[in-house]
């Protein structure tokens, strides 16, 4: 396990902390820079840094491990820097069940945990928990999204499937929340898989109108290439976790016309997303991701916390992040009652701007959206 680790004292020396606040923050992020979906981890960690460095911090460090999309490695990291590191706040994991493994021994040893991605619908409900802190999302909500907007598009019989874990799960129940008519079948898939002759194979027989399909990382790449090879031709949607920038590059002209739901995109017209999308495509060479954005706002959310309390001071931190006193990427933003975003889903359609790939939003999905299990929190 290769550790990295950035301290903001090596970025910005010689700047002071925030007046009035006796320590500084450490921060364990733990998230996927291996394997097949580094690329969501690199894009998390990117957003996340890139913050760090805007912000010039003395009073921040972050140490930074790759958990290699592995549960019980995830654990173990965590582990290390509550005990040895002795961080004060965890972030970083991408993937909903290693969150599950992660979460709720952290919280309930008293560190604080801001998810730039996994929000899995029992750290929602019956799970929340006063420390945990959803910046991205809930996990149904995008989903939520494609099935309003199947429905408004007027499909009539999708074909839907997801992967076998707490996401594809929490995927499939928050689209059909939302789309309530009849389906030409539901799968789910083995995560990590690579091969989906089968189930394009199953959606061709099933006398489908439409695909929807959440399979992100590597999984989404291999689907939409096959899917595009197979001659099925038939309306695809999905979230963007399975057409953000990182895929699109991958994936190619076969993603093109496809509309998927996001609560950001680089097209958003606030003076915060303008900023963001020029600096970090100056600092890094690539367009932004969805995991670069929700990683930028997590940490400016924390930086924004810092300038308010004490971390040590549970009560008041806990306070200051409640009040997401933060220009958020996203435009408006706020916490519900479970410590999960209040915001607005977007349909994006893939679209070709010169030589690249990317996404434009063409329209609203869900106004305000908060999530289905917040009065199921007993915080």
């Amino acid at each position: 396990m290769k550790m990295v680790k950035l301290a903001a004292l090596a970025i910005a020396a010689g700047l002071s902390a925030a007046p009035g606040l006796a320590e500084g923050v450490k921060v364990g992020m733990i998230t996927t820079l291996s394997g097949g979906g580094a690329g969501l981890g690199l894009d998390a960690r990117d957003g996340f840094m890139l913050a760090v460095k805007q912000a010039g911090r003395s009073d921040l460090e972050v140490v930074i491990e790759d958990d290699q999309r592995k549960p019980e490695i995830a654990v173990q990291l965590a582990d290390k820097m509550i005990q040895s590191d002795k961080v004060d706040v965890l972030t970083g994991i991408i993937w909903s069940n290693l969150a599950m493994a992660v979460v709720p021994a952290a919280t309930a040893q008293g560190k604080f945990y801001l998810s730039v991605n996994a929000a899995p619908a029992v750290l929602a409900g019956k799970g929340c928990h006063k420390n945990y802190f959803a910046v991205s999302y809930q996990n149904d909500n995008l989903h939520e999204g494609a099935g309003a907007y199947v429905t408004g598009a007027g499909y009539k019989k999708p074909f839907i499937l997801a992967p076998n874990y707490p996401a594809g799960k929490d995927s499939l129940t928050g689209f059909k929340r939302f789309y309530t008519g009849e389906l030409a079948g539901e799968i789910y898939t083995k995560l990590g898989q690579t091969d989906y002759a089968a189930e394009i194979a199953q959606i061709r027989a099933s006398g489908a109108d439409s695909v929807f399909f959440f399979l992100p990382g590597g999984m989404g790449i291999s689907f939409m290439k096959q899917y595009a090879d197979s001659g099925v031709g038939l309306p695809v949607v999905g979230p963007a976790f399975s057409f953000d920038q990182g895929i699109l590059g991958a994936v190619g002209e076969a993603a093109l016309g496809v509309k998927n739901t996001s609560q950001w995109g680089k097209d958003l017209d606030n003076a915060a997303n303008k900023a963001f999308v020029e600096t970090f495509s100056a600092e890094y060479g690539r367009l932004p991701s969805l995991y670069a954005a929700q990683g930028f706002d997590t940490a400016n959310l924390l930086i924004s916390a810092m300038d308010k309390a004490d971390v040590k001071d549970a009560d008041a931190f806990r306070a200051a992040l409640e009040a997401a006193d933060f220009a958020s990427v996203r435009g408006d933003f706020k916490f519900g009652p479970n410590h999960h975003p209040i915001q607005d889903i977007y349909v994006r359609e893939v679209i070709k701007e010169g030589d690249v790939i990317t996404n434009k939003i063409i329209g609203v999905a869900l106004e305000d959206r908060a999530d289905a299990y917040a009065a199921e929190c007993k915080m």
